[in-house]
C-alpha cells in the first residue's frame, strides 16, 4: 500500500506562488508515474501535471509555463512549483501515483490511470 501525504498549500494573492510536496511511502519513485491533480468545488477532478517513471513531464493547459512537477528520487518526494497564481487555481490539490506498467506519457495526467491517492491540500488564491 502506498501511502501519500501532501503539504505546501495555503492562501496567497494572485500572481504568488507556492510549493506542494508530496511525501511517498515507496521503495522507488522510478516504479511509479506521479501526478498533481486538483478539483475546485463544484468541479470534477482535473489534472495539473504528471510525471512518468522515467521523468517525463505532462502538463495541462491551463497551467503550462506557469507550473512545475519536479521529483526527488532520493526523499520519495513530489514537488509542485506553482507560480503567477490565479484565482481560478483555487481548489484542493492532490498528489497521486501509479505502478508505471499503468500509464504511458500519452496517459500520464489522466485521473482515471491512477491508484493511489493522497489527502489534499487545499490552495486558495484571492484576487
Amino acid at each position: 500500500q502506498v501511502q501519500l501525504v501532501e503539504s505546501g498549500g495555503g492562501s496567497v494573492q494572485t500572481g504568488g506562488s507556492l510549493r506542494l510536496s508530496c511525501a511517498a511511502s515507496v521503495v522507488s519513485l522510478s516504479s511509479y508515474c506521479m501526478g498533481w491533480f486538483r478539483q475546485a468545488p463544484g468541479k470534477g477532478r482535473e489534472g495539473v501535471a504528471a510525471i512518468t517513471s522515467v521523468g517525463s513531464t505532462r502538463y495541462a493547459d491551463a497551467v503550462k509555463g506557469r507550473f512545475a512537477i519536479s521529483r526527488d528520487t532520493a526523499k520519495n518526494t513530489l514537488y509542485l512549483q506553482m507560480n503567477s497564481l490565479k484565482p481560478d487555481d483555487t481548489a484542493m490539490y492532490y498528489c497521486a501515483a501509479t505502478p508505471k506498467s499503468l500509464c504511458t506519457l500519452a496517459s500520464v495526467i489522466d485521473v482515471g490511470r491512477y491508484t493511489y491517492w493522497g489527502q489534499g491540500t487545499q490552495v486558495t488564491v484571492s484576487s
